[in-house]
């Protein structure tokens, strides 16, 4: 169930939250995602302007009545001072209050570029959390293919295929839950997905990946409900398309059954190894793996050029020295004299 978030909502923040879902083309979930992060920036106001009595609840702090004079004169300076309430008193995280900042600073941009409500953007220079980029976590290439080779049970056609596909073309769960019977071409081998911003692109498939779903289309049920679906579930008469719980699921189960459900690899651990087997044994150009994986910036792709030490380790035995070796002495030191005995350092308290 969405969150229903007109019910509670200044007239200010309802327009940006529609202008996020209709003319950025962001997901539902999206939206209902900035409206909970602007939601806690609006009810610290009401704190920090002394309207409410202190013996409210915070999650009970309605937003509806916030006036736009609050916004208006909100400063930079006050905005670091949110951050620190967050840290203080909502104990939030780096990571939560790197993405409430990030939500905050759309919305002044947006009150500031699109609405002209403000004279100037005040959060324009508004710096958050440094965050490192933790590795995600991938299958290597031998237990992708005793994931593949494991594979069983009463769907077993079916499964098959869906984690052929998220291995080999790294498509998104959502993307995979809504491909339609019409996504697919046979003749050109290639699968047209919706990604993220209902962005459009097409994949294209390698062998394995037309044998598996030719395969799984051969024994598909034909008396679903859903008649374009690609994936069904099995429950009987019904059919439904799959949903993307029951997918993860599916991933979830296949996992335990290959022995590897102690990894934490999920459904989206399958798209980073989809990536990272690409680039490291595809040699993939980081240009079309942007494309193929549907990433907005190539900043994003860019972490997996990080995931394995193949390429430096092939740059290393590229040196043109790499062949060099110390001529044999035959026991003899490079002035000529005989070999000098080693000092036993082992007992040297200040090696």
């Amino acid at each position: 169930m969405g969150v229903d978030y007109k019910a509670d909502c200044p007239d200010y923040l309802l327009d940006y939250l529609v202008y996020v879902g209709s003319v950025a083309s962001r997901s539902r979930r999206t939206v209902e995602a900035y409206y909970l992060d602007l939601r806690v920036f609006l009810r610290y106001l009401r704190i920090i302007h002394n309207d409410i009595d202190t013996s409210t609840p915070f999650d009970e702090i309605t937003i509806s009545s916030v006036p736009f004079e609050y916004i208006r004169s909100f400063e930079l300076s006050d905005a670091y001072l949110y951050m620190n309430y967050l840290t203080a008193e909502r104990h939030n995280s780096n990571k939560t209050r790197a993405r409430k900042t990030s939500s905050l600073k759309k919305f002044f941009n947006y009150l500031y570029i699109k609405k002209s409500l403000l004279s100037v953007n005040p959060l324009e220079h508004l710096e958050g959390p440094k965050l490192g980029k933790p590795l995600p976590k991938f299958l290597d290439l031998d237990q992708s293919v005793s994931l593949l080779e494991s594979i069983d049970g009463a769907n077993k056609v079916r499964d098959y295929c869906i984690i052929t596909l998220f291995l080999n073309c790294g498509m998104r769960l959502s993307e995979l839950a809504g491909l339609n019977l019409s996504s697919y071409s046979k003749g050109s081998r290639t699968l047209r997905v919706v990604g993220k911003g209902n962005k459009d692109r097409i994949l294209y498939l390698n062998d394995a990946c037309v044998k598996a779903l030719e395969d799984y289309l051969k024994v598909r049920p034909r008396d679903s409900v859903d008649k374009n679906a690609v994936f069904l579930s099995s429950r009987l008469r019904t059919h439904p398309r799959m949903s993307t719980r029951r997918i993860q699921q599916v991933v979830e189960e296949q996992l335990r059954r290959a022995g590897l459900g102690n990894l934490g690899i999920s459904v989206h651990k399958l798209r980073h190894t989809c990536a990272t087997l690409l680039y490291e044994y595809g040699n993939v150009d980081l240009l079309v793996l942007r494309d193929t994986l549907g990433h907005e910036n190539l900043s994003t792709t860019e972490i997996y050029t990080h995931l394995s030490d193949a390429d430096r380790r092939r740059a290393a035995n590229a040196s043109p020295l790499s062949g060099e070796r110390l001529a044999d002495s035959q026991g003899s030191s490079q002035d000529g004299g005989s070999k000098a005995e080693s000092p036993d350092i082992s007992d040297n308290n200040e090696s």
